[in-house]
């Protein structure tokens, strides 16, 4: 046998390049070896960059750095497979980086990445592409570029995938897309909601978690809760709630929970399958404290309904969450307060809570270190006392209320708002609200009223204006300097704001200390500009201009040119003249430092005797004194049943006029006490009043008073005057005279002997004013004012009625003492030129 021939080894053509082994240790190397055109090399290299990126965040911002990105990114879509799956795992490790990250939305990779998610792939690839997505989601542009690259229904089909590393990885993507409204949508146009609750019985607890947290955020939406209940997923919650080996995903298990129980059928539904019961066995068992509160939570979220609230109040939900006051761990307490506060709108539950005794373990965790149980204490407070005495009386019996002054003084923005709330439903209880303002609280509210916060805002002002509806309230809050942010919180943009600094304003005005200050603190102008526009007027705007004008007459009569009969004038009182909508009343104080000049003087009403000090006068009032029990007394002296013994007991005040004028003063506005200091005693009025006191007063009639008080008045100022002898009555140089007597622009109403409409007018209604005469005082053009009286005309024809009386307007010119029908020609004619 012939020996066989040994075979040559082949030598290269000339056109190939021999094998060549290349070991290096850069990564720069790494990174040009990407632009190879041989699919091992790029492998290879792929796979080493893969693993320099594991080691660390430093190599992945290094690998950057070197220009890897782009080539990877191109590598993704390359023909090979193993390339493909090599570049995908090294661009999945370094998009963990966000420095990477933002890169690869610069390159706009997502496409590439998504068109990888087709079931023909590999599933490496899938890991890794699903990976690089769910980095890329937490970015807001990226999870818009995904969603709108359609990737949602790919991922949902992968959670079928049997690599659970692709399944974890598609469910937290899916959870990043959903935390906007479209993605959670669309989940359930996609038939979503299926696939994801196949994951509840995932063996791995991170897919479980995911899943759960996913449909905690889709079922936020009212169709997918139907959506999530036909495909029987309460069901499968329950048993999730109801295994312990499940205990680590009960957390996230009651709150999928609690949102599909927002709705009123979905919670029957539940109910009658003892769902409910399931969720109560939560709050009342002893377990994780975290659970516990979730549980109490997924209750507070179901409490949102009227209807919601009633069925829980018939599985007395009440009685479970009292047990939760005594756990010793703030979130649980704290849950349980917000739980207690929504589940006391329901009115039967607000008194089934105190029945329960709740209300003293609740104000006792006002004393909480924790700010975040003290401010929950205080909402369930607010809630549970909001309309509702008995319970605003448990928690002062609890020492409640020393408990929330405190807080309104050392507590957050929110602990503030619901104490201020809590002692406002307090304060509506008058013994109540003495004990709170024995505490010094009006001074804690003056603080937060500079405060910013809108609800924090509210509940003060609510807070002042109620607890202002005493006299000592009001002058606490005046001492203690919160007029001036009230006033300045008219010009809030907040509507609620306004309206709520109105109200407070409007109560405050009742003091007419505090109406004075005011005043002077440009509150009426402010009030004015208010009700001025359509959009800003508010009911308290009117009633606190009102009674700030019912306080300071002068004011009211200058911007009104009116003055009904229970506007009784005092000494201080004085008339600028007429002032335009919106201007401010020029301050007498201001008025007595010009020096004299052409314009029409100033009148004043100063009937004080000399040797009255003013301090006198202010010790002589009353501190419950009003304008309305002025006004009243005056009511009662217009009588027709005066008896003459009352008319005795004027005249024997007369021969007293300290002791009378000391009455006059307890009608003193507090603004007039000033005003009267820069005023002289105007002796002549003191005579006027004391003549009016003694001749008119004793008159039976009516109508004869009336008379006799115009003549008397007429007589003072000139006489009657017919049309021709007005032309002649230089009444206009007698004020002048009388202004450079004085030196000053201010003259006292008595000293005027030459008067015309407005001085007559004027002094008439002073006068009737002192001796209870009633009558209205009106401003007209060019120097017109008339008084109008009421007159009730004969016996009623039908007995058992009262006759309507008629206006009269009285004539202190032509006729004095002639009554003048309001609507007659005399009337109208005597009103204008």
């Amino acid at each position: 046998m012939g020996k066989k021939a040994k075979k040559e080894p082949e030598t290269p053509t000339k056109d190939e390049f021999d094998p060549l082994s290349i070991e290096s240790k850069r990564a720069d190397t790494a990174v040009l070896m990407l632009s190879s055109p041989e699919e091992g090399v790029l492998a290879k290299a792929c796979e080493a960059i893969r693993k320099f990126a594991e080691k660390g965040d430093e190599n992945r911002i290094t690998l950057m750095g070197l220009g890897a990105l782009e080539p990877l990114s191109r590598l993704i879509s390359h023909d090979d497979k193993s390339v493909r799956k090599n570049a995908f795992m090294a661009l999945g490790i370094m998009a963990h980086n966000g420095d990477v990250k933002k890169m690869l939305k610069k390159l706009d990779v997502i496409p590439s990445i998504i068109a990888r998610l087709s079931p023909e792939e590999d599933v490496v690839i899938h890991e890794f592409a699903t990976q690089c997505l769910a980095s890329l989601a937490l970015d807001f542009a990226c999870k818009v570029q995904i969603f709108d690259s359609e990737a949602l229904g790919p991922l949902i089909h992968l959670l079928s995938s049997s690599d659970p590393d692709v399944v974890k990885n598609s469910v937290e993507c899916i959870y990043n897309l959903v935390q906007d409204l479209p993605s959670r949508l669309a989940v359930r146009e996609l038939n979503g909601i299926p696939q994801l609750l196949g994951q509840l019985h995932s063996e791995f607890p991170v897919i479980q978690e995911l899943t759960l947290r996913t449909l905690g955020h889709i079922t936020t939406d009212k169709e997918t809760r139907l959506a999530f209940r036909e495909e029987q997923g309460l069901e499968k919650l329950l048993e999730v709630l109801t295994k312990k080996e499940y205990n680590d995903l009960h957390v996230e298990a009651l709150q999928v929970v609690s949102n599909c129980l927002e709705d009123v059928d979905t919670l029957q539904y539940v109910r009658e399958r003892a769902g409910l019961q399931t969720l109560l066995t939560f709050v009342t068992t002893p377990t994780l404290p975290e659970v516990q509160s979730n549980a109490v939570k997924a209750i507070t979220k179901v409490a949102q309904s009227y209807e919601n609230r009633k069925i829980l109040h018939e599985q007395d939900v009440e009685k479970s969450l009292m047990a939760l006051l005594d756990v010793e761990n703030n979130r649980v307490r704290s849950a349980t307060c917000q739980a207690v506060a929504v589940m006391s709108k329901h009115l039967a539950s607000k008194d089934t809570f105190r029945h329960l005794g709740g209300i003293k373990p609740i104000v006792q965790l006002l004393s909480s270190e924790s700010t975040e149980v003290r401010e929950s204490a205080a909402h369930a407070l607010s809630s549970l006392t909001s309309g509702n005495q008995l319970n605003a009386q448990a928690v002062f019996e609890a020492e409640g209320d020393e408990a929330l002054v405190q807080q309104v003084q050392d507590g957050g923005a929110r602990e503030v708002a619901y104490a201020a709330s809590v002692l406002t439903n307090m304060a509506a209880q008058e013994a109540l609200r003495r004990n709170i303002l024995s505490q010094g609280v009006m001074q804690t509210l003056v603080g937060p009223l500079q405060f910013k916060d809108t609800h924090l805002l509210v509940s003060i002002i609510q807070a002042v204006a109620t607890l202002a509806s005493d006299a000592e309230g009001r002058t606490e809050f005046r001492t203690a300097g919160g007029l001036p942010h009230l006033v300045k919180l008219l010009h809030s943009y907040n509507t609620e704001v306004r309206r709520n600094a109105c109200w407070a304003l409007s109560v405050c005005a009742n003091d007419e200390t505090a109406a004075s200050e005011l005043s002077k603190l440009g509150a009426l102008e402010v009030l004015q500009e208010i009700n001025s526009s359509t959009n800003r007027r508010n009911r308290f705007s009117d009633i606190a201009l009102q009674r700030l004008l019912d306080n300071n007459l002068s004011a009211k009569y200058s911007l009104t040119g009116h003055l009904s009969a229970t506007d009784v004038i005092a000494d201080g009182f004085y008339d600028p003249g007429q002032t335009r909508a919106g201007q401010k009343v020029p301050d007498l104080v201001d008025l007595s430092k010009q020096v004299i000049s052409q314009r029409r003087p100033v009148i004043a009403v100063n009937g004080k005797p000399q040797d009255l000090s003013i301090h006198g006068l202010a010790e002589a009032r009353q501190p419950d004194s009003t304008s309305e029990s002025r006004a009243a007394s005056a009511q009662s002296n217009r009588s027709n049943s005066r008896a003459p013994s009352k008319a005795k007991q004027r005249d024997e005040d007369v021969s007293k006029p300290q002791q009378r004028h000391g009455d006059e003063c307890q009608g003193l506005l507090p603004w007039d006490s000033q005003l009267c200091s820069l005023l002289p005693w105007d002796s002549q009025l003191c005579s006027l009043i004391t003549e009016a006191t003694k001749s008119i007063l004793p008159l039976e009639e009516e109508r004869d008073q009336l008379r006799a008080l115009a003549v008397l008045v007429s007589n003072a100022m000139g006489g009657a005057l017919s049309a021709e002898q007005q032309h002649d009555f230089l009444w206009e140089l007698h004020l002048s005279e009388l202004k450079h007597e004085e030196q000053s622009n201010i003259i006292p109403i008595g000293q005027i002997k030459k008067g015309t409409y407005i001085h007559r007018a004027l002094l008439y209604k002073v006068l009737a004013d002192r001796i209870g005469v009633g009558c209205s005082l009106v401003r007209g053009d060019y120097n017109r004012a008339w008084n109008e009286v009421l007159i009730t005309e004969g016996p009623p024809k039908t007995p058992g009625c009262y006759c309507q009386p008629c206006v009269y307007v009285v004539d202190l010119i032509h006729s004095p003492g002639e009554l003048m029908k309001s609507n007659s020609p005399a009337a109208i004619k005597y009103q204008r030129i």
